[in-house]
């Protein structure tokens, strides 16, 4: 296996699991209002299990090695990687909206407002483009060059 040269985890930030978090303890404050201690008490154990869940499966690993380029299961070889564009804050925005192509694969999260566009060289793959968010755009696109 070849070494790892970029690595990078994209997890939700605090404040969404927070807010995630509230929204789930008013449901089992509901529960507690209209049947009692113990219902809503097993609410809540359920809930923060289900909050832990979607904090481990929302979040997004980034890693590049010498062959390929891997976000979560997806991947693709590094020689099918055309130009490189570092996207700010608004490119971003742009990029995943008005312009988004709906053929790209988008490795993208809301809360990490900055990316990398990566275009595919491939003659195969209908794919255009990977937009990735990444709040180490230069170091990723560094990394991919």
């Amino acid at each position: 296996m070849t070494p790892v040269r970029f690595r990078e985890v994209i997890a939700p930030p605090a404040w969404l699991l927070a807010f995630i978090y509230f929204l789930f303890s008013s449901i089992s404050i509901s529960l507690w209002a209209s049947i009692g201690n113990a219902p809503a008490f097993w609410c809540q154990i359920f809930l923060t299990g289900v909050l832990i869940y979607i904090a481990i499966r929302s979040r997004m690993i980034i890693e590049i090695d010498e062959k390929e380029l891997r976000i979560n299961n997806a991947h693709i070889e590094r020689k099918y990687l055309g130009d490189i564009k570092i996207l700010d804050t608004q490119a971003m925005r742009i990029t995943r909206g008005r312009d988004a192509d709906p053929s790209a694969y988008l490795a993208i999260r809301f809360w990490s407002p900055r990316g990398v566009l990566v275009e595919v060289k491939d003659s195969r793959d209908t794919t255009p483009y990977w937009l990735i968010s990444s709040k180490r755009a230069n170091d990723l696109a560094a990394a991919l060059r």
